[in-house]
């Protein structure tokens, strides 16, 4: 048999890279003649510029940046070099890995601008972000300030910063990116505002108490009017799909002129998954938890869309499950398997390369040849 194994990263324990290897070395224990082809995926956030390298090999160059962190601490961001484009993943600048003490009030998209004027100034004639990760929620505002934008508040101080502006002007921001192609390659497809935007959606899972997620929603809404103008037509960039993404940061690269796109789809064009989906029997990919957040954009969906597309079975191995056959069918997955559900939650946190590798070692058992 021949298997594709593209995996996501499992967040917080291992990177997708890790999770391959993890999951080769499994399946090779039990069925050691399988052909096994790794292709660690990613959807934006945190291993985009991983899987990227990964994909281009010496096709590409990769360069460091310092920048400031989320908050202010010195960041080191990876500029990956194909060419004329840059690519970087800005949960290196603004991630909530960086954050030892969540002050999502605080936190800033300084750095993500940062990198991107260096990226410019290195000569980049296209810029790709992925976003996904951050533990930012100010809409951008930092990557703007960092560009050059300037306002009657200050934008580098986080959605603290925020509170009562009424006028931003971009002009200087698109002057430093002009003739510069910008790309967006989201993790999600959340919009900016409102229910299902970036405060209220992702605001607490970086710290954001309830009260603080109606306060940045309502201070991302004003910032838009301040931005963009207050009639319906020029206030539609926040509701572009993406706008949300990285607590808001899509909606500022978006006013800048940005073009969206899915960062798995992206990624997985890079390195020519669907062509290796096409000659494979089997395709397996994984994910720390494969739950409902799981679609719309994720690396999994991506993958599994890609195998159906070639009639090709697909098997998710997780570190949790928390979706039904039906929610899964629907996600054109065949099966799933969790460590949890076999070893318990400590144990598969503890120790999460070795229990990867023997749930692929008793998955093999099932699925292969």
């Amino acid at each position: 048999m021949r298997i594709v194994v593209a995996p996501d990263k499992f967040a917080g324990t291992l990177t997708a890279p890790q999770a391959a290897r993890a999951i080769a070395e499994g399946w090779r224990r039990t069925a050691p003649g399988d052909e096994l082809v790794e292709a660690p995926m990613a959807d934006g956030g945190p291993g985009f510029l991983d899987a990227l390298q990964g994909a281009f090999g010496a096709d590409a160059r990769l360069e460091v940046v310092t920048v400031p962190g989320p908050l202010g601490e010195p960041a080191p961001v990876g500029l990956l070099v194909a060419g004329d484009t840059v690519y970087l993943e800005s949960a290196q600048a603004c991630g909530l890995h960086l954050v030892s003490e969540r002050r999502p009030m605080d936190a800033t998209t300084v750095g993500v601008g940062r990198a991107i004027a260096a990226a410019v100034d290195g000569g980049a004639r296209r810029i790709v972000v992925g976003l996904g990760g951050s533990a930012t929620s100010d809409g951008g505002a930092g990557l703007l300030a960092a560009l050059g934008a300037t306002s009657d508040v200050p934008l580098d101080a986080g959605p603290s910063g925020l509170d009562g502006a009424t006028e931003v002007d971009l002009a200087p921001a698109r002057a430093r990116l002009e003739g510069i192609e910008l790309v967006v390659a989201a993790d999600v497809e959340t919009t900016l505002l409102g229910m299902f935007g970036a405060a209220r959606t992702f605001g607490p899972q970086k710290g954001l108490t309830d009260e603080q997620v109606i306060t940045v929603d309502h201070r991302l809404d004003r910032f838009v009017e301040a931005a963009c103008g207050s009639a319906p037509a020029e206030r539609r960039v926040a509701d572009q799909k993406g706008a949300g993404a990285a607590g808001g940061l899509g909606f500022a690269l978006l006013v800048l002129g940005a073009e969206v796109t899915s960062g798995i789809g992206l990624v997985a064009r890079e390195a020519g998954l669907a062509d290796l989906v096409a000659g494979a029997d089997l395709v397996i990919s994984g994910e720390g938890a494969f739950d409902y957040s799981s679609r719309a954009g994720k690396v999994v969906h991506g993958v599994a869309s890609i195998a159906m597309e070639h009639a090709t079975p697909c098997v998710v191995l997780a570190g949790r499950v928390d979706v039904g056959s039906r929610e899964m069918r629907a996600l054109g997955v065949e099966s799933a398997y969790g460590m949890v559900d076999r070893v318990g939650e400590e144990a598969a946190l503890r120790e999460p390369h070795r229990h990867l590798v023997d749930l692929a070692e008793r998955v093999a058992r099932s699925w292969s040849a």
